[in-house]
């Protein structure tokens, strides 16, 4: 007995050792991870990739592509840009650039960087503060009830526009966004979609199934799953909004069969823009073409494509066939409709073989890159940060993991060899250093959509500002040039001025295909919701002789990275004012 209690007791010893290591183990394995993500962060104002090193080189730069006339008549001695790519070292920080401004590029990049909690934050947050940012019980709602109404995504029959907004959502938000669309329908699912349309579903639902209380109005019921609640929008008063958002697109030529080419027509005396766009609004097509007394409604698409403008001249006395060169030309206008051709989107299907990157340096563009990749391809793009902002406007893959590759490609603003190594491929964004240092700037101080004030652009903060930034615009580049193992090199000037051959080039690099007409529905819906509007700054010139300079040398190495792998340098306009 004495023999079998001594075993029992050594193996408890032995027992409780092991367990006392495996946690030893544990605890170490979570330190070395913690010192090592902290590592990561810290050193990225350290190594070349940071944005407040100087790049430097000897004097003498020889074959740059673009020439400064400024550089040559200034002979005052001063620092050249580095332009071999493999010579890429740590000089010393400039002290206007050092040490304040690198703690507070970590700290940006520490704030950039996806964090885990970032999703439980962002999800418990409503919750959290509900009985605060909620509206009451008692909210107006100017609309009918017309009931609950199954909705399938594949054959939704509100699909005249479509908007999201999963913090704020209302009933009358929805109302109004749909009556400012001239539609008569508004439907509301999953607490912060809305859809708006001419016809009701076909299929109705029990009334408990629309269950999911609105994101941004307590006690009120916006839809559920795969359900809508749908209102008949008030009418618009008189001074209505919705002649307001008739734009007119251009004098086209007429195509030979316009009966063929578009789906709806209406023939009206004393026609007037007004009635052929309620027309084709209440047809829900997003163009009004007005030939004589003749309206037509559709898309842009092949036979149509809106690419080719006439002298307005041509169009001159529509209402009279006979002074419109025979009948040859035709008047188009973009109604208050959505164009939806093109705005399904999902997760892929299947983990994605290739990891795509869409880089850019902040204020590039990428935010619209997205949005015009999404909208082609019918695929979410994802990002390397959580913005709820984004999220909110229907960006879905902003809460995706970024390494879920269940997205089409991921935006990135990193840089570094660690960083662009973990990609197979990317598209690099670029933009003019003047454009997207203003832009950023912009962001930082008023959001996605709004300008910043006089007050911030004439304060201390611009200058330090551009100091700090303007390298790594530089240096951006420039490690992705080095590191990136395939690229796909987009100005964002040639995107803006040519969107469909550069869109097609960005859709061909990610390997997948797409009719002519989904390209025409994007290009319809270019500028999506993230068009800065608001007041602009006044007009004076942000950037001094010195910032000019500063930033002239760093388009000048870029330029140069460029051209020696052999693709097409910055475009001419880089080149200071």
């Amino acid at each position: 007995m004495a023999k079998a209690f001594f075993r029992l007791q050594k193996f408890l010893r032995r027992t409780q050792f092991l367990l006392f290591f495996l946690t030893a183990a544990y605890l170490m394995a979570g330190s070395l991870l913690l010192l090592q993500r902290t590592h990561l962060v810290i050193q990225q104002g350290s190594r070349g990739t940071s944005a407040n090193q100087a790049l430097l080189v000897p004097d003498g730069m020889a074959g740059v592509g673009i020439v400064d006339p400024r550089t040559l008549q200034n002979t005052r001695p001063g620092p050249r840009l580095l332009v071999g790519m493999d010579a890429l070292q740590e000089p010393a920080l400039d002290p206007q650039h050092s040490p304040r401004w690198l703690m507070s590029r970590n700290s940006e990049l520490r704030q950039l960087r996806r964090r885990w909690f970032h999703r439980f934050i962002s999800d418990q947050e409503p919750m959290q503060t509900a009985g605060f940012k909620a509206m009451k019980h008692t909210a107006e709602h100017k609309g009918t009830y017309m009931g609950c109404f199954s909705d399938d995504s594949r054959e939704r029959t509100l699909k005249g526009a479509v908007f999201y907004d999963l913090r704020k959502m209302t009933v009358s938000h929805c109302q109004e966004a749909c009556a400012e669309r001239a539609y008569t329908y508004a439907g509301l699912a999953y607490g912060a979609e809305c859809y708006c349309g001419n016809k009701l579903p076909a299929t109705a639902s029990k009334p408990e199934e629309c269950n999911s209380e609105c994101k941004g109005e307590k006690g009120s019921i916006c839809g559920g799953v795969n359900r809508l609640s749908v209102y008949r929008v008030e009418e618009l008063r008189a001074g209505e909004r919705r002649r307001r958002n008739v734009i007119y697109r251009g004098c086209f030529r007429a195509p030979e069969n316009l009966t063929d080419t578009f789906p709806a027509s209406l023939i009206q005396p004393n026609l007037t823009v007004e009635m052929c766009s309620e027309f084709c609004s209440k047809k829900e097509f997003p163009l009004a073409v007005i030939q004589g007394q003749e309206c037509y409604c559709g898309y842009p698409t092949g036979r149509f494509s809106l690419h080719d403008g006439a002298d307005r001249l041509l169009c001159s006395g529509m209402h009279n066939t006979s002074s419109n060169a025979e009948g040859k030309y035709c008047l188009v206008y973009q109604t208050p409709v959505q164009d939806t051709r093109c705005t399904d989107r999902k997760f892929l299907t299947t983990k994605s073989k290739v990891f795509v990157a869409l880089s850019s340096f902040p204020g590039a563009g990428n935010t619209w890159a997205r949005h015009l990749i999404e909208h082609a391809t019918g695929y979410y793009t994802g990002s390397y940060y959580f913005d709820g902002a984004l999220y909110n406007k229907g960006f879905k893959g902003e809460k995706d993991h970024w390494r879920s590759r269940r997205t089409i490609c991921v935006k990135t603003h990193e840089s570094g060899k660690t960083e662009i190594e973990m990609f197979d491929s990317a598209i690099l964004l670029i933009r003019n250093p003047y454009k997207s240092l203003m832009a950023e700037f912009n962001r930082k101080y008023a959001g996605h959509l709004g300008y910043a004030t006089d007050r911030n652009w004439k304060s201390k903060e611009w200058p330090d500002f551009v100091n700090s930034y303007a390298s790594w615009w530089a240096s951006h580049v420039l490690d992705w040039l080095k590191y990136g193992k395939r690229l796909l090199i987009i100005h964002y000037e040639d995107l803006k001025q040519s969107l469909i051959p550069k869109l097609k080039e960005m859709v061909e690099f990610l390997n997948m295909t797409v009719t002519e007409d989904r390209l025409l529905c994007v290009e319809n819906n270019r500028d999506g919701n993230f068009k800065r509007s608001g007041a602009k700054q006044k007009d004076f010139e942000p950037f001094t002789q010195e910032m000019k300079d500063l930033i002239n040398r760093y388009i000048l190495t870029v330029d140069e990275a460029l051209r020696g792998r052999n693709f097409t340098g910055l475009p001419r306009e880089y080149v200071p004012r």
